[in-house]
């Protein structure tokens, strides 16, 4: 008689998810930020998204066929990998940025540690250093500016029009800080430039109309909320758009897929510090409301520091990595020289997850304490 039951000691959980149905669900998840990167960007962000899931499946499935090991690209996190890459770059880059950043994430990030579970950092995230690393130009250079692509197909403006999807610009102009005066340059890179104008020559009289300017151009980025939370601001695929990133973090706790002690515990952190360290007028004189919008903050938060291969399984050690993430975020969007800190502070923070489980580790069940 074939063997039906395992005897196991305890705790026994019954749970009907499997690998597949929850990297499916965090696809699903991602489909409003996706759709939303082709609509603010155009169809070569939908190109940029397919070569980087097809590049992340096809190196997971030809490494594991030369290794003769059995084909687990069917399980979707290579395509979550991919996916989740691609939100992480610019949306004009080029077709072989994508393609091998997903390459790296995979053959560099997750193979090499035995596969999916075994990976010490997040693989999409690791890709994403490599890129930046390797081509600082394509990765950190904006051009494409929200909805600006509409204007080039009249019909499609037009029908947008109707829908109610799409209004034309008066001025002609399109902003990829959300604001007016400075066109050419993300939320966050308007935000470090005029900070460090601002601290530059706050004590030279000759500059008095630069640090004008300066504080002018803050104001109006603390006051572009509403671009930042719908997405009317330019950056990477995936960042642009808080509310559609929401929309799929909710599905994903909903689903449970995810636990809000690392987002919270991170959103807060960055809140608080932004608040205290973050403003041009001294301490507590920050906008930690901008800094919660703008750049990767949510798509990190969310998506990518809640990976349950590289966050603490305990729920004290998530927000300790969630408050680590917060800290060394701040620390480099304030002091580096970075706009942005997302990638690496939570590539990081992976680094300590094996010490957090050992210290926050729970009490061994039916264990008497020694007198």
């Amino acid at each position: 008689m074939e063997k039906k039951w395992f005897v196991t000691a305890s705790p026994h959980i019954a749970d009907q998810e499997s690998i597949p149905k929850i990297m499916y669900g965090v696809v699903i998840s991602l489909i409003p930020a996706m759709l939303g990167a082709i609509y603010f960007f155009g169809p070569h962000a939908g190109w940029v998204m397919l070569v980087a899931v097809a590049s992340a499946v096809a190196t997971e499935a030809i490494i594991e066929k030369l290794m003769k090991k059995p084909i687990t690209v069917r399980d979707g996190s290579a395509v979550v990998t991919g996916i989740l890459l691609a939100m992480n770059v610019p949306a004009e880059v080029p077709w072989w940025i994508p393609l091998i950043g997903s390459a790296f994430a995979i053959a560099i990030g997750k193979i090499p540690f035995g596969g999916l579970g075994y990976n010490p950092m997040n693989p999409a995230l690791l890709g994403r250093a490599f890129l930046l690393a390797s081509w600082p130009t394509h990765m950190t250079i904006f051009k494409t500016r929200p909805l600006e692509w509409i204007t080039h197909h009249p019909g499609l403006a037009q029908f947008l029009s109707k829908l109610s999807l799409y209004t034309p610009d008066p001025t002609g102009k399109f902003s990829l800080s959300g604001i007016d005066v400075i066109t050419t340059a993300t939320p966050l890179n308007v935000f470090k430039q005029q900070k460090d104008a601002i601290l530059r020559f706050a004590d030279d009289p000759s500059m008095t109309e630069k640090v004008k300017t300066a504080h002018e151009a803050i104001s109006q980025l603390y006051d572009s909320y509403g671009n930042l939370f719908w997405g009317k601001i330019g950056g990477c695929i995936g960042e642009t758009s808080v509310f559609l990133l929401l929309i799929g973090a909710i599905y994903l706790i909903y689903k449970r897929y995810i636990r809000l002690r690392i987002p919270l515990s991170y959103i807060g952190t960055v809140a608080i510090l932004s608040w205290i360290f973050g403003g041009v007028d001294g301490l507590f004189s920050g906008d930690p409301l901008f800094h919660v919008l703008a750049g990767g903050l949510m798509l990190g938060a969310f998506y990518m520091a809640t990976d349950m291969v590289t966050s603490p399984v305990t729920s004290a050690g998530g927000y300790i990595f969630g408050i680590g993430c917060g800290i060394i975020t701040v620390l480099i969007r304030l002091i580096g020289g970075y706009p942005e800190g997302v990638s690496y502070s939570i590539l990081l923070m992976n680094l300590t997850v094996p010490l957090i489980d050992r210290y926050t580790k729970p009490k061994t069940f039916g264990k008497v304490k020694n007198k």
